[in-house]
């Protein structure tokens, strides 16, 4: 268990349930637990959910997401934190007001808006108060190319789209930007790094499967685990590439669509080569 000051690194995921357990708050759990960082959860909605998509999405009241955090954040404490479907528009003003509240700096935002399987994870309305209220707040917003778009309002077709889209993101206030760039073509997979000032990429080989679900949670995750553990952006963002890399290339059989990602495959890697 990663140690902090003597203390255990600890992670707070604010997100929604995947009952079928590739995503949502189950794959962040995961993830903190093998990368040493001890995990906490405040669930936002739950979901009926397999590998063939969403069956229902049931929120849950604001004030019982708030109650969770407040719970958390004054007995155990949170170095890091992340967030996954947010839902509402009221969620994500209660979220924003619990993290001002306690005065939490190192904040992911993972902007899930759609899942695997087609279906809407947040609403139109709630976009507005993304960008109004949690952007300011964030230190690393980690949107998909189709997110960014949707954020940025451009279409991203080249690197320089890429790149502008970044700087539109940073504009609402967050501290860095990180586009992933699984959805795009091409024999690597290309993660863009901008920290307000300057870009830099990081980059990784591309996986032809169809075991891709939870992958953006997982990538989140794995950052987040990285920063409450006392890592750098950089460094955590880089731990993530290496953790969403072997995770997708050791991939498990489970479901008949859109399987979910092998979460100990990173852990297992380094014991091989060590």
């Amino acid at each position: 268990m990663e140690q902090i000051e003597g203390r255990i690194a600890r992670a707070l995921t604010i997100a929604g349930s995947d009952s079928g357990g590739g995503a949502g708050i189950q794959a962040d759990l995961k993830t903190f637990q093998e990368l040493g960082v001890y995990g906490m959860s405040a669930l936002t909605a739950l979901t009926a959910q397999n590998t063939f998509g969403v069956q229902g999405v049931y929120p849950v009241a604001e004030e019982a997401v708030t109650a969770q955090i407040h719970s958390v954040g004054s007995d155990i404490g949170v170095d890091a934190l992340k967030t996954g479907m947010l839902f509402s528009a009221e969620i994500i003003t209660a979220v924003a007001e619990a993290i001002a509240f306690f005065g939490w700096t190192k904040v992911v935002v993972d902007p899930v808006m759609i899942a695997k399987g087609g279906a809407s994870l947040l609403q139109a309305e709630a976009i507005r108060a993304m960008t109004e209220k949690l952007l300011p707040l964030t230190a690393v917003l980690t949107p998909n190319i189709p997110e960014a778009e949707r954020l940025a309002g451009i279409p991203i077709r080249t690197s320089a789209d890429k790149r502008e889209a970044a700087r539109r993101l940073a504009a609402f206030g967050a501290k860095h930007v990180i586009i992933k760039g699984g959805h795009e073509e091409g024999k690597e997979a290309i993660d863009l790094l901008f920290d307000g000032s300057s870009f830099s990429e990081l980059s990784g080989k591309r996986v032809e499967t169809a075991r891709t679900h939870g992958t953006g949670c997982t990538y989140s995750a794995a950052l987040t685990a990285g920063l409450a553990a006392g890592l750098s952006v950089e460094a955590s963002a880089r731990q993530a590439k290496a953790f969403i890399q072997a995770a997708i290339e050791d991939g498990i059989t489970i479901g008949g669509g859109h399987g979910p990602t092998n979460h100990w495959a990173y852990r297992r890697s380094l014991v091989a080569h060590s």
